[in-house]
Formats: structure tokens, C-alpha cells, sequence
């Protein structure tokens, strides 16, 4: 789908967003600076607009600034991409038609003197429906909630643009592929590990994902069980750590850890294959295959680790 805007602007929508919510339900841009009028505005006369302002007790540098935004708000062609920030989330809109005035809000309150209309609806997603949530956002762009005044230039216009169309940055799709290399190369070096390597690297990552030691059970070393608990929420996990091993001994574990029902999680760590399916979902069950194993060890920072056991 084209989406070529040909500017983008940053709206904040009331002071600290309190207009947001309303104007996303409804459909509208909402502007305020009641100290201007409406149809000067309209008409384009800026340079008594600028005197209102000055003589509701702006600074000329200040109502320079106002001055900007509010011609803005009323000069702008429908191609305009304006977004603003609310509940979590980017949000993005082209308004639709001419500035509708309210007249002066209600003495101490606060309240939009004017707005535009949106053309469908305000959206929090790309075009291709991912959610634009802030915290999957660059700082170089969220940012711009921030700017002190009511509108402004969005800097990171790029960035924005290939968000909102879904698309990558080409050097994304290189950096996952090396991460994708990166995993497979561990992956076969986490395999050739002494079966000894191979418990000491389980316990490496638990300890640096928080974990602490409580014991070590069992009869076997090669069917080391491990009871951990976590400090910070004060679970406790068993891990169960296995080189070889089957969909049938899987369940068993499965069942003894039921049945003994004294830990809250449930760690079943080995090779493979890749075949092996935890029996059904359960959040307090983790089945770590050798690639999964990779990818946490990574993760914890072991590459060094694991690559001095095969120097």
C-alpha cells in the first residue's frame, strides 16, 4: 500500500494528553489557544493573530512560536500525517476537512476551543496490523512526547514511516541473520559439550537468569536434578537435565513432578530431538531443546564459556 505523507507533525493532545482518549473515540483533532480568534485564523491573518497573542501576555519569541503552530493546525493539506502518543501506544491520523470552532471553554476548565475531523479513524498499528507499542519503539522517536509545546516536526520521520509500513530496516534482516548463524554455530558446539560441560552450562544460565542453587538430587550424574529458587518472587524450580532422551521419558518426569507438587516451575532441559512436545501448555513447564539451550546461554553471555571448553 502507498503511504507518502508529505509531512508529518506531532500533536499532543491536551496538556499532558488529557484530550487524547476522547479525540481517538471520536475521530477528532483537537487544538486549543483560545486567546486567538477563530476567523482570523481562517482568514489568514496572522499578523493580528500574533497581536492577540501578544496581548494575552505572550513574549514576541513565544507567540512566534504559537504562531507557528496554530497556522499550522489551520494550513494543513489532507496528505499531513499527524501522531501523538496515548495509553501506551503511537497513535496516527490524516485529518479530514476544515477547523471546526467550539467557542471559549467554561471558566477553569480545560477544554479544545477547536478541531479538525479524521479521515477514518486514529490507528495504533502498522498497515500490516503490529501493534505500535512504545516500548517496541526507538527512543530517537518517542522522544518527541517530550516537546513542550502543542505541535512540531517529528525528526525521526523516516524511522516513523518505515514503522508505520511495516517494513525493516535492511540491516535487520542482516543482523537476524547472523544472530540466526550465530545461534546455529552454538547450538552445535553446545551438543559437542562433555555431558559434565553440558550441566555446568545449565547452571551457568540459571544462576545468571537469578536462579539459586537449593541442591542437587538424584542417583545418576548423568540425571542430575536440580532444585532452584528464585530470591526476587521466591519460586522454586526443579530442572531435570538430560543428554539423550524421549517423548516417553519426558512424560514420566512430567508426572513425578506433579505428583510431587512442591515445586512452581518445571525445567526439562536436553538434546532432543526435536521431535519432543511438552504433552500440553502449562506456563509452570519449560521443554529446552539444544537450541534453546544455545539461545539462553547466548543471551547469558556463555559464548566465551563455550567456546574455551573446545579450544
Amino acid at each position: 500500500m502507498k503511504f507518502e505523507p508529505s509531512q508529518v507533525q506531532y500533536i499532543k493532545l491536551g496538556k499532558g494528553g488529557a484530550w487524547a482518549r476522547e479525540a481517538i473515540e471520536t475521530g477528532t483533532l483537537p487544538f486549543g489557544y483560545p486567546q486567538v480568534g477563530h476567523d482570523l485564523c481562517v482568514a489568514g491573518a496572522w499578523d493580528q493573530v500574533r497581536d492577540q497573542l501578544i496581548a494575552a501576555g505572550w513574549s514576541k519569541r513565544g507567540a512566534s512560536s504559537a504562531l507557528r503552530e496554530i497556522s499550522r493546525f489551520y494550513k494543513d493539506d489532507p496528505e499531513t500525517l499527524w501522531i501523538t502518543f496515548a495509553d501506551g501506544h503511537l497513535w496516527w491520523a490524516f485529518a479530514d476537512g476544515d477547523v471546526t470552532y467550539h467557542g471559549q471553554p467554561e471558566p477553569n476548565t480545560d477544554a479544545p476551543t477547536r478541531c479538525r475531523q479524521i479521515a477514518g479513524d486514529w490507528r495504533n498499528t502498522a498497515l500490516d496490523g503490529t501493534p505500535l507499542t512504545l516500548r517496541t519503539l526507538s527512543s530517537a522517536l518517542t522522544r518527541t512526547a517530550g516537546y513542550r509545546g502543542t505541535i512540531c516536526d517529528v525528526e525521526a520521520q523516516a524511522y516513523l514511516l518505515r514503522r508505520i509500513r511495516g517494513q525493516d530496516d535492511p540491516r535487520i534482516a542482516e543482523a537476524r541473520a547472523l544472530q540466526e548463524q550465530l545461534i546455529a554455530t552454538t547450538t552445535a558446539l553446545v551438543l559437542d559439550l562433555d555431558w559434565r560441560d553440558w550441566e555446568i552450562l545449565i547452571d551457568l544460565i540459571m544462576t545468571r537468569a537469578g536462579w539459586r542453587r537449593v541442591s542437587a538430587i538424584g542417583d545418576g550424574e548423568t540425571d542430575i536434578d536440580l532444585l532452584l529458587e528464585h530470591p526476587t518472587t521466591g519460586d522454586n524450580a526443579w530442572v531435570q537435565i538430560k543428554t539423550g532422551t524421549s517423548q516417553a521419558e519426558l512424560g514420566d518426569y512430567i508426572a513425578r513432578y506433579k505428583a510431587d507438587g512442591s515445586c512452581d516451575r518445571f525445567f526439562y532441559v536436553c538434546h532432543g530431538p526435536d521431535s519432543l512436545t511438552l504433552p500440553y501448555e502449562d506456563t509452570a513447564m519449560h521443554l529446552w531443546r539444544a537450541g534453546d539451550v544455545a539461545a539462553q546461554a547466548i543471551e547469558a553471555g556463555l559464548i566465551d564459556w563455550i567456546m574455551e571448553r573446545h579450544a
